[in-house]
């Protein structure tokens, strides 16, 4: 994926979840984060950062933070982004040939306890339907990548709900889209959040395939790239 309207400015400090202070030409600006994780180890005083311009002028922030210079490498960190390079790689048969795709699919339980909402359904040329969930990594420690970086309930649910549709004779994939080029291993983080880590695990057992990209990053592009091992 390619930004638009991207510049490099220098990284201050954050203000909260949503806002942080960069300075961009001389001059100190308040910024979109776009990430709530909490991005400690990338999101430094004085670290280079790209920003694209809002397309909105009535906005109150001009600029959404979108990629950060860590250890000499970009990391793209705009959350909304995994799902778009998700896309391309699965329009581009990355998990084999597809004759249907759509974006933002829901799914009811049997039993009409849960109906969740996945990033994609998809329709294989061999016959095979699937719901595939995306999720973003920011998190390399050690040349391991892990998610998550904070708790997510949610994304638990997401995973426990991928077994209902093995039993139902859905194929179930969960995708991790490394936001950056330095991992060669994916690990689910047992320390931040050992109730989503039980859950992938207990999913892969299920029949659920988790499957973990990197990607190439500047400061204003985002492409996937290399499958990377899976450490459960």
């Amino acid at each position: 994926m390619q930004y638009k309207n991207v510049t490099t400015g220098t990284f201050l400090k954050r203000l909260n979840r949503f806002t942080a202070e960069v300075t961009l030409n001389g001059e100190t600006l308040l910024v979109h984060v776009k990430n709530t994780g909490r991005l400690k180890e990338l999101l430094i005083p004085g670290t280079p950062c790209g920003l694209c311009k809002a397309q909105n002028p009535e906005r109150k922030t001009a600029y959404d933070l979108i990629s950060v210079l860590h250890n000499d490498n970009w990391v793209n960190i705009d959350s909304n982004a995994p799902n778009t390079v998700a896309g391309e790689f699965l329009r581009n048969g990355g998990l084999g040939e597809i004759t249907c795709l759509k974006a933002e699919q829901f799914y009811c339980t049997a039993d009409g306890t849960d109906r969740s909402r996945f990033d994609f359904y998809a329709e294989f040329k061999n016959g095979k339907q699937a719901y595939i969930e995306v999720k973003g990594v920011t998190l390399v420690e050690n040349g391991i990548a892990k998610f998550p970086d904070a708790p997510t309930t949610r994304g638990a649910r997401h995973v426990k709900t991928l077994q209902e549709c093995i039993r139902n004779g859905y194929a179930a994939y969960v995708l991790f889209v490394i936001q950056r080029k330095d991992a060669s291993v994916f690990s689910p983080h047992d320390e931040n959040d050992p109730a989503f880590a039980c859950a992938l695990r207990s999913a892969a057992k299920s029949g659920v395939q988790v499957l973990a990209i990197d990607c190439t990053v500047s400061e204003d592009t985002l492409t996937s790239r290399n499958f990377v091992q899976i450490q459960l």
